[in-house]
């Protein structure tokens, strides 16, 4: 049974945002193929240097014009890809000039639909978001607070219908093993009954912990990437993940070189299965109502 885990958020069922302006952008490859990519973009600064960190900690507090071009280079990189999960984004504050970074990528992007997870609020001053980004209407979208201390979150997102549909779970987890266990769990409890599984996001270890030390060790999940991915200007730690079951054909694998954040982006092509491809919507449904799972 899924549970309410803080005091303000619950479990809710949503429709992503329609960007109208990309409506021709959206639909299935032509060739069967998806393009994925997860980015940690970290508010749109550019970290280059450790030293960064101190000099342009001022960045997360405040606006900076660089951030404007620097997104755009982000935007730039985003438009080759069909479904992208970001971390770190501002939903519209101070610090990022109150621009919705996610809505502002959906456009730069040419994406046709979007979902802002808004899951630390301090106002103004800043909205700790995930945001999905995507060329397909899901037949089911989720917001999903992790357990934990608030502020993590998970997206839940079903293209397809029953047990051979494709979810994919968008997520940033925590920094502590202990609580990441706890969050690994909850999401393994998501994703259970299917078939076809992505799971794609900032994870915050390596991919030996999150296949056979971890609650996903009994899907037999695959981590097709190897690559390091923080800190991008040196890499030397794999972070960031793309997992896919075993049902599901790879294509591609990447970590792209683009230093404009202080991850590098992860992409990953997969063949759809056709049982999803005959079944995925193309047509914006109805506005979903919130639900919770006590």
């Amino acid at each position: 049974m899924l549970r309410r885990w803080s005091n303000d958020r619950a479990v809710g069922l949503h429709s992503p945002r329609v960007n109208p302006h990309c409506l021709d952008a959206s639909g299935l490859p032509a060739n069967g193929r998806l393009r994925l990519l997860s980015f940690n973009i970290q508010v749109g600064i550019s970290t280059q240097r450790y030293r960064h960190y101190l000099t342009r900690s001022w960045q997360h507090l405040l606006p900076h014009q660089g951030r404007a071009l620097n997104l755009q280079r982000i935007g730039d990189l985003l438009a080759d890809f069909d479904l992208v999960a970001l971390q770190e984004a501002d939903g519209g504050s101070l610090r990022s000039g109150f621009v919705n970074q996610v809505e502002h990528l959906a456009h730069l992007g040419a994406f046709p639909y979007w979902y802002q997870q808004l899951n630390r609020n301090l106002g103004r001053f800043a909205q700790h978001s995930n945001g999905l980004l995507s060329r397909l209407h899901p037949g089911l979208l989720e917001d999903h607070p992790l357990p934990g201390p608030p502020g993590r979150g998970a997206i839940l997102l079903r293209f397809g219908e029953g047990p051979d549909a494709l979810a994919v779970v968008m997520m940033h987890l925590a920094l502590g093993p202990r609580t990441r266990t706890r969050q690994l769990a909850y999401i393994r409890e998501l994703i259970g009954g299917y078939r076809h599984q992505v799971l794609m996001g900032d994870m915050n270890t390596h991919a030996v912990d999150l296949l056979e030390h971890s609650p996903l060790r009994d899907l037999g999940l695959l981590a097709p990437q190897v690559e390091a991915t923080f800190p991008s200007w040196r890499p030397q730690r794999c972070l960031d993940h793309i997992l896919i079951s075993p049902s599901l054909t790879l294509e591609r694998v990447q970590v792209l070189a683009q230093p404009i954040s202080d991850h590098l982006p992860v992409a990953v092509d997969i063949r759809l299965p056709e049982s999803v491809g005959n079944d995925v919507s193309l047509v914006p449904a109805r506005p979903a109502v919130e639900r919770n799972h006590e």
